[in-house]
């Protein structure tokens, strides 16, 4: 599985994130990516490891969900 390092990271659509960094799932044991949106209230987030790194088709074309811009 591929490892998502704390930083900032830009999200297909353009808002970025602070990864916290990963956790379990209590039932299920899935690692969660754990990340704070850098705009609007500054929420918390969680999404399955799997998800985050995936690629998207976006204006036709492969990119990453989440770019890394810069890792702490």
């Amino acid at each position: 599985m591929n490892i998502v390092k704390p930083g900032v990271y830009r999200h297909y659509k353009g808002q970025l994130y602070e990864v916290i960094g990963t956790a379990h799932h209590s039932e299920t044991e899935e690692e969660m990516v754990v990340y704070r949106a850098l705009y609007g209230e500054y929420d918390l987030w969680v999404r399955p490891l799997s998800m985050f790194v995936e690629s998207v088709v976006y204006h036709d074309k492969s990119v990453p969900r989440f770019l890394c811009l810069k890792a702490f």
